[in-house]
């Protein structure tokens, strides 16, 4: 339908319908609350209206739409329009981004193109649209035109060009980019304990939709756990790198101009009279525009040549603060044809920076719990290698989050060895306290040369009382709410018969291989955890194994599955096959352990089995009779002297080995047995098959007897009784000249 065939076309008068288009395409381009472009077939400017700033003057008239708006994607958006003269139907609402000559930096446009068609024209031709064209955007005024849209036009109808409608939705676009920076980091940062992590997170998070480039210092001695300095920040104090980014558009980091040199963990101090020393001295961000003229980059030529290769021209320095104190600093950029930052980006930063403040305050207090955590475990492991009379010993402690992994070589008497691993479940300073209490009192109890299963049984019982004890602590006590989980595994090897004798609790059994390489069975029942409920026995294991075995006892994060146990296996009788030593073979285990390993924190301890040898230890079978004391006197001092001891020792010795063997023919029973071993220390045992065992009395001065253990506790440094299933053993240990 024309216009002239409308009611309100009957009294149009002269002018006829061709003057009522021209008068709405006017007031169309004039009052229009969006900018439109008129485009001709080809894609070139015809006209603008006033809302497409700059765009409607003369110089643009003729050049083609991409090259008006100077679009990022020319050829993208000259297919779409392309697709909408052929007939494909409207385009609404799609995003270009583009720049204008008047405004600088780049903008972002919301285009709509529509076909304009001439249904007069014959088909094929095309004709122009302009300003006096009885061909007008008429259709869109016609009341006849249903409100849905229009689907794909006819192909057939003559094209005379397009009708683009174009919004500058630039600052629309930069509020949703900040909503969506500070979205991004309200979702990254916080999730780690890591301060590393954390900042890396942060930079992740604004680069690249909100910064071009951004680097995150830390004050030093945060990185460490130590409390941070109170604001303002003393000029001296360093800032190490702790996270750095940058988009794939700029080329270089604008970070090693002012930063120059310092990789990420490389430090600097603040250079005075710079905004970064500013936003650190008054807690106050700072927005910079970055020129050739910039004022305290004069001092730093080599800074302002990074900061120019980088195209940067727009800085914020904002201080990373928390209730006063400085943890650190965030420098954004924004470079290249990017829109400079203005005072809205620093609101945001802002906020950002409190946010990244917050999760780095809470992973330096994680980091300095698990530092004290650390220092605690450290102090309570062992801190040199101990000798062992006829074991080679060797460890590796893994540091991680699990601050209660423990292991221990113990000398007992006889030139037996204990070998202890065990485990605290959960991460700091408590972990550490209960891993100390519990090596405490397993190191007691293997004083008293009880067997494994003995030695467990009563620890569980200490961790028993240790429970109970928590459990009493008022309910808004922290550890109320955390769970104690403990294992350990404790084996006796002894040289002279070559067993070793092994006890867990809720802890994996160690590995053994002989020295063929292959591996040696060792079925140890579990028994309970030392923290569990449920009560239970602890059944040990002895095996007998050929010299030069190695025994590796682990924590369970390095027994995982049966892979793992198959990995530590190989690793052991490659390491025998090949000489490697001990220690060597540790290592060796720990680099094809999986990545993950590490983090949680592990212990390992090796032992490779031995003997004693014959011409250090001397064993003599006695008769149950009087004489025997002084037999024992004339044997002992033969050997010592052979052995080149000195005379003092020799004496000591002599007393000490009478009054025992007078003990054993007095109060025990046969068989009687008396072995020296000689080592780091002088071992004395007189075996008898009584399982009756002495006790150390004082004497009154008119008691004629009771003073022989009295004597004995004073000539030896050590001594006590093992029972065994044969009988008892009374033994004693003195310290040697020049091995104190």
């Amino acid at each position: 339908m024309s216009y002239a065939d409308t009611p309100a076309g009957a009294g149009a008068g002269k002018d006829g319908p061709g003057s009522l288009d021209d008068a709405l395409l006017e007031a169309l381009f004039a009052q229009s609350a969006v900018g439109l472009v008129v485009l001709d077939p080809r894609l070139r400017l015809v006209r603008a209206n006033s809302l497409v700033e700059g765009v409607g003057t003369e110089e643009y008239i003729g050049l083609p739409f991409t090259e008006v708006f100077r679009l990022d994607d020319p050829d993208g958006c000259e297919r779409l329009l392309r697709r909408v003269l052929a007939g494909d139907g409207p385009v609404r609402d799609h995003l270009v981004r583009g720049r204008l000559r008047q405004i600088p930096g780049d903008r972002t446009f919301l285009v709509s193109a529509y076909r304009l068609e001439n249904p007069t024209a014959p088909a094929g031709s095309a004709g122009s649209v302009g300003p006096g064209s009885p061909a007008g955007p008429a259709s869109p005024a016609d009341p006849t035109v249903p409100d849905s849209p229009p689907g794909p036009a006819d192909p057939h109808t003559p094209t005379i060009g397009l009708l683009s409608a174009v919004v500058d939705v630039t600052e629309r676009e930069r509020a949703r980019a900040r909503e969506t920076a500070l979205a991004a980091v309200r979702d990254a940062v916080g999730g780690s304990l890591d301060v590393a992590a954390t900042c890396r997170s942060f930079i992740d998070a604004l680069v690249p939709g909100f910064a071009g480039a951004a680097v995150v210092e830390v004050v030093d001695e945060v990185l460490r756990g130590a409390d941070p300095p109170v604001g303002p920040l003393p000029p001296e104090t360093p800032l190490r790198r702790a996270a750095t980014g940058r988009c794939a558009t700029v080329r270089t980091d604008p970070g090693d101009g002012p930063h120059r040199g310092r990789p990420v963990g490389g430090t600097r101090r603040l250079p005075p009279r710079t905004p970064y020393a500013l936003a650190v001295a008054d807690l106050r961000p700072r927005l910079v525009p970055l020129t050739a003229d910039t004022p305290w980059l004069a001092a730093d030529p080599d800074g302002a040549g990074a900061l120019a290769r980088a195209g940067a021209h727009s800085l914020i320095v904002v201080p990373l603060t928390l209730r006063g104190a400085v943890l650190g600093l965030l420098s954004l950029y924004r470079c290249g044809s990017a829109e400079p930052f203005d005072e809205d980006d620093v609101s945001l930063a802002a906020t950002a920076a409190t946010r990244a403040a917050l999760a780095v305050d809470n992973a330096r207090r994680y980091e300095r719990e698990h530092l004290i955590a650390s220092t605690v475990q450290r102090r309570l492991l062992p801190q040199a290698e101990r000798h062992q009379a006829a074991v080679e010993t060797a460890h590796v402690l893994l540091p991680g989050r699990d601050s209660g992994c423990w292991f221990d070589t113990i000398a007992l008497s006889g030139a037996r060895t204990a070998l202890v691993v065990g485990g605290v479940a959960g991460e700091g300073l408590q972990s550490a306290i209960a891993m100390g209490q519990l090596r405490t009192v397993i190191q007691a109890l293997a004083g008293l040369d009880l067997e494994p299963e003995e030695v467990l049984a009563r620890l569980k019982e200490t961790a028993d009382r240790l429970a109970r004890e928590r459990a009493a602590l008022p309910p808004s006590d922290a550890l109320q709410s955390e769970e104690l989980r403990a294992g350990c595994v404790y084996g006796v090897y002894d040289p002279f018969t070559r067993t070793c004798t092994v006890a867990r609790a809720g802890h994996p059994a160690p590995l053994v291989v002989g020295p063929d390489g292959r591996a040696v069975a060792l079925d140890v029942p579990e028994g309970p955890g030392l923290f569990d409920a449920d009560g239970g026995l602890f059944a040990p294991t002895a095996v007998t194994l050929e010299e030069g075995s190695i025994l590796a006892f682990c924590t369970g994060d390095l027994l995982t599955d049966k892979r793992a146990e198959e990995r530590i296996t190989r690793t052991l009788a490659d390491g025998i096959r090949s000489g490697r030593g001990l220690q060597q073979v540790g290592d060796d285990i720990v680099y094809a352990l999986p990545d993950d390993t590490r983090s949680a924190g592990a212990a390992l301890l090796l032992a490779r089995t031995g003997t004693v040898s014959d011409h250090r230890v001397a064993t003599w079978d006695l008769a149950q009779d009087r004489a025997t004391p002084a037999t024992a006197r004339l044997l002992v001092r033969d050997r010592l002297q052979g052995w080149g001891l000195d005379e003092d020792t020799v004496d000591a010795t002599e007393l000490i080995v009478s009054e025992l063997v007078t003990n054993a023919v007095r109060y025990g029973t046969p068989p009687l047995r008396l072995r020296l071993l000689l080592d780091t220390t002088l071992t004395c045992e007189v075996h008898d098959g009584s399982t009756a065992s002495p006790h150390l009395r004082h004497a009154r001065t008119v008691d004629e007897g009771g003073r022989g253990l009295f004597i004995v506790s004073r000539l030896a440094t050590h001594w006590g009784a093992r029972h065994g299933p044969d009988g008892k053993v009374l033994w004693t240990e003195q310290d040697l000249p020049g091995n104190g």
